[in-house]
């Protein structure tokens, strides 16, 4: 191992060690380089056998496909609601339909945006993530190098002069752009947690109504109390999770695609099969032609869904996705759509359940029942990609403090939100029986669906450049025939906004409002906290004791802050008299990524001269990760510092300081340990857990050591005093466990300033307070006993 000239000369024995762990190293590397290949590439496993395939295309049925596969349901009552007057338009309407499903969900989001994910995971805030590691876009500027050495931060160096950088830089260069994409990110949340509203609604009141064709006396009121008894039901299950039901989704969904597609084929051979002649496009401008543009809101709705393919693929692979759907969904809704349209064309006065009157009687029935099932699958996944989306806002400090429970041991994302899942119940009731029939909420369903896919195709455009390089041309021709697609369909539905398309306005805005002030309020007191930490020198002047008497224990203070002291801990130690013996600053951090490995969990280093006995510990999560209890917690905790200490009093001329900067690359293993070095070194020890610490001198320098030294014996290479300072202090450490751990939490409270504009007081003052009033305290988000909790508060002015 190299040297750099400020280490002393080395003698033959120090040099033979040397050299016996340079062997070690190179023995020992490349095992642990295919580990951490393997943990990149984690969820995106390139190679599956056919037969896996298949069997995840066929469960990726019940999960992705459910919303999709019900528009037949609604769709041409929604086109026609006054009735039809001219048979052609029938054809126009299908043309339409078959070539916005080729477009939109075939070839938009099945073979483009769907590559997108982020490790397997879909939506407009996976996007995001995305962007924020490629670009420097998070409006609250917590990142630090050390987190883009994660084995999960993948992410891409551009060439200075290539128009990758060149979009980065003007990303980057205004707080102005960095908000405008953030808001847009916040619309389309906020539309997707409306899908989650509005789905229920009319997948379930549009198949339960099947029964009036049977029973046309039947009145609609028994129909909305059947459909409400339905929802009650779902929303009330939600928190068995889908694991419990799961297994019968896909087979309910794959028996509903063959039916449909079934009956559309039968009905295309018996009412008229020169319908087929809608698959050219001519008879689109025909239809165009005769005034159809205003019917394009009841058309968009054929592609409803197609945002809930893409937020629901997180734990299938892209090839079993697009197998199923060019397979068996596309070409099985083609021929349900076909076959309607056959059939309407020689029963126009059918159009308002043409679905149901075009089966055949004798399986009416079972139909009948698969429908409802399938709609009841529908709405599960879009109730599901609602938690999912929130989850991901709570992570990246969107949305206040909500309770998460995690209904699978195996699967993270597998989530249940309870005080979301009863909101979402209230308000989908409340739809249901405040529009009780299909057409307006269809209306507002198209308004929210079309909103997500504009989102989505504006988010697309930093990500084809930052994240594919793709050439500015490709971007430019997607981009154009998206919008023109889109653009289309939003102008037609921005005419139905006082017929029902108000209601996802009025649903987004509540939730944009919340979301929004709940970041806003975050930023300015995590931009108060970083401006307002103290300085080392300060620290340095309070001496060892920190000017205080030191009190048996471990003081854990809780901070945003991943790097200084925070102003809480000045504040703490100005008013009382004492201290802990040993003071660790924990930071919780979440990353824009979607899990960090439990090896890497950790990152440890220390705060000023040993003898003060202070650390900071970050503990860093992904927007799909679990924060464990506090005993496993604090259990990690320690042994990241005990783990810190062993490594820190080994080296030779490492630093007092805090600034410990990020990872190096070089791994040695160790029998169940493992060692990664450079100038800077990260260090992990079969505990699940990282550590930092710094090597000024380039390397590891053994000390004199007359035997050999194996991988066994490999923390003996310091010096014997050296051991025994690790000794003392981790005996020091121990005690202080022993003697009682303290969980010091920030009751941070942030008001606006009277000089400050009305808009500003209203959202610090009013509605942050209130929502930081009614979520959930951060000693129950981090499981931390009452007896062991010491509050600690503090007003800042912004």
């Amino acid at each position: 191992m190299e040297t750099t000239n400020s280490v002393p000369p080395i003698d033959e024995e120090s040099t033979e060690n040397r050299d016996s762990m340079w062997d070690l190293h190179q023995t020992l590397d490349q095992p642990m380089e295919e580990e951490a290949g393997k943990l990149k590439n984690m969820s995106r496993q390139k190679k599956f056998s056919s037969l896996l395939v298949l069997r995840l295309a066929f469960q990726s049925l019940g999960v992705v496909y459910g919303d999709l596969g019900t528009s037949p349901l609604y769709v041409f009552y929604n086109t026609f609601p006054e009735g039809i007057k001219d048979p052609e338009d029938v054809v126009g309407a299908l043309s339409l339909i078959i070539y916005s499903l080729t477009l939109i969900p075939l070839i938009k989001y099945v073979f483009l945006v769907l590559r997108a994910n982020d490790n397997g995971q879909g939506g407009t805030l996976a996007l995001y993530s995305i962007l924020c590691r490629h670009a420097k876009v998070n409006t609250i500027p917590n990142h630090h190098p050390a987190d883009e050495q994660l084995t999960t931060y993948s992410r891409h160096i551009f060439r200075e002069k290539s128009f990758a950088a060149k979009t980065k830089r003007w990303l980057e260069a205004a707080a102005l752009r960095k908000n405008l994409l953030f808001i847009l990110v916040l619309v389309g949340t906020c539309m997707v947690v409306g899908d989650g509203i509005l789905t229920p609604a009319i997948s379930v009141l549009s198949a339960v109504g099947g029964i009036k064709v049977d029973h046309p006396k039947m009145s609609g009121d028994v129909v909305l109390v059947v459909s409400t008894i339905i929802l009650v039901g779902l929303f009330s299950m939600q928190h068995y999770g889908t694991d419990k039901v799961g297994w019968l989704f896909a087979p309910i969904v794959l028996l509903w695609f063959l039916l449909i597609g079934g009956i559309g084929a039968y009905n295309i051979w018996k009412y008229d099969s020169s319908v087929l002649r809608a698959f050219s496009p001519i008879y689109i401008y025909r239809y165009f032609k005769r005034g159809g543009w205003k019917t394009l809101g009841g058309i968009m709705l054929s592609i409803t869904g197609t945002e809930a393919l893409f937020a629901d693929i997180a734990h299938f692979p892209v090839s079993a996705v697009q197998i199923a759907f060019t397979m068996l969904v596309f070409p099985c809704l083609l021929l349900a759509y076909t076959g309607q349209a056959a059939y309407i064309v020689k029963n126009q006065d059918h159009v308002i359940d043409a679905f149901y009157r075009s089966i055949p009687e004798s399986i009416y029935w079972p139909v009948f029942i698969i429908a409802t099932g399938a709609a009841i699958v529908a709405s599960q996944a879009t109730i599901s990609a609602a938690f999912s989306i929130i989850k991901q806002a709570l992570a990246l400090g969107c949305f206040p403090r909500v309770k998460v429970v995690h209904t699978s041991k195996i699967i993270l994302g597998k989530i249940y939100i309870p005080d979301i899942n009863w909101i979402l119940m209230l308000m989908c009731i409340a739809v249901t029986v405040g529009f009780r029939n299909q057409s307006q909420i269809g209306n507002a369903y198209g308004t929210a669906v079309v909103t997500v896919m504009l989102v989505t195709t504006f988010l697309m455009i930093p990500i084809m450049l930052l994240e594919w390089r793709s050439h500015w041309i490709l971007v430019v021709v997607f981009t154009v025939l998206s919008l023109i697609v889109e653009c289309t369909f939003f102008s037609a539905v921005l005419l139905k906004v006082d017929q029902g398309g108000w209601v996802p306005l009025v649903i987004a805005v509540v939730f944009f409002i919340i979301m929004y002030v709940w970041h806003y309020g975050r930023a300015k007191r995590y931009q108060v906290e970083l401006h307002s930490k103290v300085s080392m020198a300060w620290i340095l002047g309070l001496g060892p004791n920190l000017g205080l008497v030191r009190v048996p224990g471990i003081g854990l203070v809780y901070t945003e802050l991943a790097s200084g002291v925070p102003h809480i801990f000045s504040h703490l130690i100005t008013n009382l008299p004492a201290i802990h013996s040993a003071v660790i600053l924990v930071c919780v951090k979440y990353l824009p990524v979607y899990t960090v490995p439990q090896e890497e969990r950790f990152h440890v280093k220390r705060i000023g001269p040993k003898e003060f006995h202070m650390f900071r510990c970050v503990a860093r999560y992904g927007y799909k990760d679990l924060h464990k209890k506090d005993d496993d917690f604090e259990k990690k905790l320690f042994e990241s510092l005990f783990l810190f200490l062993r490594f820190e009093y080994m080296m030779e001329g490492c630093s007092d300081s805090e600034e410990y900067s990020s990872y190096g690359q070089q791994t040695v293993r160790s029998g169940d340990s493992q060692l990664t070095h450079n100038r800077n070194m990260t260090i992990s020890l079969n505990v699940d857990s990282t550590v930092t610490s710094s090597d000024e001198d380039g390397g590891i320098l053994p000390a004199k050591s007359s035997a050999p030294r194996s991988p066994n014996n490999f923390f003996s290479s310091a010096g014997q005093t050296s051991h025994q300072t690790e000794l003392d202090e981790m005996e020091y450490l121990k005690s202080c466990r022993d003697a009682g751990v303290v969980h010091i939490l920030g009751n941070t409270v942030v008001r606006a300033r009277r000089e400050s504009k009305f808009i500003k007081k209203i959202s610090i003052d009013y509605v942050y307070a209130f929502l930081k009033r009614v979520c959930r305290e951060n000693s129950v988000i981090f499981h931390v006993p009452h007896e062991s909790l010491l509050n600690v508060g503090q007003i800042f002015y912004v």
